[in-house]
């Protein structure tokens, strides 16, 4: 399986060279090519990345805009985004179910629910071909079935908004937002996931010392025995 970071921005003003576009992410595996979001800075630009098949998290601008205008290969959502993401023009919409893995162009796909936002609800996807084994989840507050979502992966990327700030919210009863990548950090090493890949950057990584976060997050990893780096766009990974 071949990981290729199209995008790691979040959705903030501030771009750089290497946080330019939106979080999008390419698995490859044999010959087909999988995209996961395409957010509307993909708008009209995606089309020339020529994927087998486009999977989407949610239906939030930065992860689903970038179909308004359709797509040329079939696209693959749970029932809630397909249900919000009512303006892009997709003709060949595929359903994902909940906890039931799902092939895809020979990449295996199961969704997890994760609690994020009320208004466009997301999920993480448990990815695998091959031996190899990833989760990939951009955006999330937490993983309703962590255990089962990160059993035996090799790697997480996860939600790079925050490093150690909070930025989660009550909205009556339900949490939205995201948690820090130093609680991720501790969901791997309770999960024993040994390696984690921060995607979805804010502005606390783009606009910051990158080196000097890294560095930080590096000495954080260690000490919960876990590996862990920073995409930045155009990133290549290969398990």
């Amino acid at each position: 399986m071949k990981l290729t970071f199209l995008g790691t921005r979040g959705e903030i003003e501030k771009r750089t060279r290497r946080h330019r576009m939106h979080t999008s992410l390419m698995v490859s595996y044999r010959a087909a090519a999988v995209m996961i979001d395409c957010g509307l800075d993909w708008l009209g630009k995606f089309e020339r990345l020529h994927p087998s098949a486009i999977v989407l998290t949610h239906a939030h601008p930065d992860h689903a805009w970038g179909l308004r205008n359709g797509a040329p290969c079939p696209v693959h959502a749970p029932q809630k985004t397909w249900e919000t993401l009512t303006r892009c023009r997709v003709e060949d919409r595929q359903l994902i179910k909940e906890r039931t893995p799902t092939k895809i162009c020979g990449i295996t796909f199961e969704a997890f629910e994760v609690e994020h936002s009320i208004l466009a609800p997301a999920v993480g996807y448990r990815v695998s071909a091959g031996r190899a084994c990833i989760f990939y989840v951009p955006d999330l507050v937490f993983i309703h079935d962590r255990t089962a979502a990160l059993k035996n992966v090799q790697a997480y990327i996860g939600d790079g908004a925050t490093v150690t700030r909070s930025f989660i919210r009550r909205r009556g009863k339900t949490l939205i937002g995201h948690s820090p990548v130093r609680t991720q950090l501790t969901w791997c090493q309770k999960e024993g996931v040994p390696v984690a890949v921060i995607t979805h950057c804010g502005s606390e990584i783009v606009t910051g010392d990158e080196r000097q976060l890294l560095a930080n997050l590096r000495a954080m990893a260690a000490d919960r025995g876990v590996e862990v780096s920073i995409a930045y766009d155009g990133m290549k990974l290969e398990l």
